[in-house]
C-alpha cells in the first residue's frame, strides 16, 4: 500500500499489515508491508477466528546463501570506496530507518519485519574473499565491511563470518573500514590491533543517539548507546582509528544532539565523524511513518517537513552529491553545526588514508596459505 509522501500530513498506520505488539516485541519495524516487486498484496483482516493474542512472538530464522562472488564493486561518485563485504543480508538490530531495508524485496520479502527476522548468511565469504584478492591482476583499494547490514550483528556470535573474512584480510595485509553499532567488534580486537599498526584498519562506531529509550525504540537489538562509547574507548586504547557515525540525523528526532553525540565520541577517543541525514528509499518512508505512528505520532510533520525541504519537497532524493546531506537551509545548518563543534572538539581535518601498498598474496603451502 502506498502513501502520500507530501510533508505536514498526519502520520497513517499501514493498513493490514501491522502484526500485534506482543508479537513483534523487540523489534524496530511496526509493520511488514508486501515487498514492491511482489505480484499481489497481503492484507490482514479480522475473519472472527483470530486469536493474534496467541500468536507466538517473531523469531529469528537464518538461510544459508551460496553466494559466487563476495566483493561488491560500485562506482558512485559520494561514495569514498568501491569495493565493500555483506556476509550478512537482512538485520537483526532491526534499525527502523535502515536504508537497507528495500534490497530484501529483491528476495521476494518485505522490508518491515521481514528484514530483521529473516536472514540470510554467506558461509563461503572467507574462502571467496580468498580467492578474488588471488586473482591475478587484483589491485588493493580499501574494502567497506558492513556498507548495508552489520558486521556484528546479533547472529555473527554463531556464525563468526566477520571474524573469518578479517582473518583473511589479515593475511593478505589488505586495508579495511568497518562500519558497525555492535560492541561485539571488540572480540576481534586481536586481530583489529595488529592491522591498525601497519594502516591496515579503521572502525566507525554508529551512535545515533545518546537516549536509551529512544535507542530501543529505533534500534531495539543494537548495544545500549554507552555500550558504543566505551567500544569507541577501548579501541582507541588498543591502537585502532576510530569514526563516530551520527547518523542518521532525523529532523526533530534526534538532530538536537549532533555537538552532544560529537562531544562524547571524541572525549572517547574518535579522531574521525560524520553525520548523515536521514534517508528514504522505497518502501522506508511509509514503514517509518508508520514508526512515527506508533511511537512519536506528535513529531511525525515535523520530521517529514524538514525532510521535504531538504530533499526538493519529496521524501528522498537519491541524486549523487545530495542524497547524504540533503540542500537548503535546514541541511546546510545541520552541515555547520557538525563542522563548528568538530573544530571546537579538535576533530582532525584530514581523513585517515589506509594502506595499500603492503598487499601480498600469501603463498600456498600444501593447500594453506603461509606468509614464511
Amino acid at each position: 500500500m502506498s502513501m502520500e509522501a507530501g510533508c505536514g500530513r498526519e502520520a497513517r498506520r499501514l493498513q493490514g499489515s501491522t502484526p500485534a505488539a506482543e508479537t513483534r516485541r523487540g523489534r524496530g519495524a511496526t509493520a511488514n508491508p508486501t515487498g514492491r516487486f511482489e505480484p499481489g498484496a497481503r492484507e490482514a483482516f479480522a475473519d472472527g477466528w483470530d486469536r493474534e493474542e496467541e500468536l507466538p512472538p517473531l523469531r529469528t530464522e537464518v538461510t544459508l546463501e551460496r553466494a559466487r562472488s563476495i566483493i561488491t564493486r560500485n562506482t558512485s561518485p559520494d561514495i569514498g570506496f568501491d569495493r565493500s563485504i555483506n556476509p550478512y543480508r537482512g538485520c537483526e538490530h532491526g534499525c527502523v530507518y535502515c536504508f537497507a531495508r528495500p534490497n530484501h524485496a529483491y528476495a521476494g520479502l518485505s522490508p518491515g519485519l521481514d528484514f530483521e527476522t529473516k536472514l540470510f548468511a554467506k558461509p563461503d565469504a572467507a574462502a571467496l574473499l580468498e580467492e578474488e584478492l588471488s586473482a591475478r591482476g587484483y589491485v588493493p583499494r580499501t574494502i567497506a565491511l558492513g556498507t548495508a547490514t552489520d558486521p556484528y550483528q546479533p547472529i555473527e556470535r554463531r556464525y563468526r563470518l566477520t571474524r573469518q573474512i578479517l582473518e583473511v584480510l589479515a593475511r593478505f595485509r589488505h586495508p579495511v573500514g568497518l562500519v558497525t553499532k555492535s560492541d561485539l567488534v571488540l572480540r576481534d580486537l586481536d586481530i583489529l590491533g595488529e592491522m591498525a599498526r601497519d594502516g591496515l584498519v579503521k572502525v566507525a562506531l554508529s551512535v545515533t543517539t545518546l537516549d536509551p529509550v529512544l535507542a530501543r525504540r529505533m534500534e531495539p537489538r543494537a548495544p545500549h548507546p554507552e555500550k558504543r562509547l566505551a567500544a569507541i574507548r577501548r579501541l582507541a586504547e588498543a591502537g585502532v582509528p576510530t569514526m563516530a557515525l551520527v547518523a542518521p540525523l532525523i529532523p526533530g528526532l534526534n538532530d538536537h544532539e549532533i555537538e552532544a553525540v560529537l562531544a562524547r565520541a571524541r572525549e572517547a577517543g574518535a579522531r574521525e565523524a560524520r553525520g548523515v541525514l536521514l534517508r528514504l528509499p522505497h518502501e522506508l518512508a511509509d514503514l517509518m511513518r508508520d514508526w512515527f505512528a506508533e511511537h512519536y505520532p506528535d513529531r511525525a510533520g515535523r520530521t517529514f517537513s524538514l525532510l521535504a525541504q531538504s530533499r526538493g519537497g519529496k521524501v528522498y532524493d537519491a541524486t549523487y552529491g545530495r542524497r547524504f546531506t540533503g540542500t537548503g537551509p535546514y541541511a546546510d545548518l545541520l552541515d555547520q553545526r557538525m563542522r563548528v563543534a568538530m573544530t571546537r572538539l579538535g576533530y582532525p581535518a584530514e581523513r585517515l588514508r589506509l594502506r595499500t601498498d603492503l598487499f601480498r598474496v600469501p603463498v600456498r603451502v600444501g593447500g594453506q596459505y603461509s606468509l614464511f
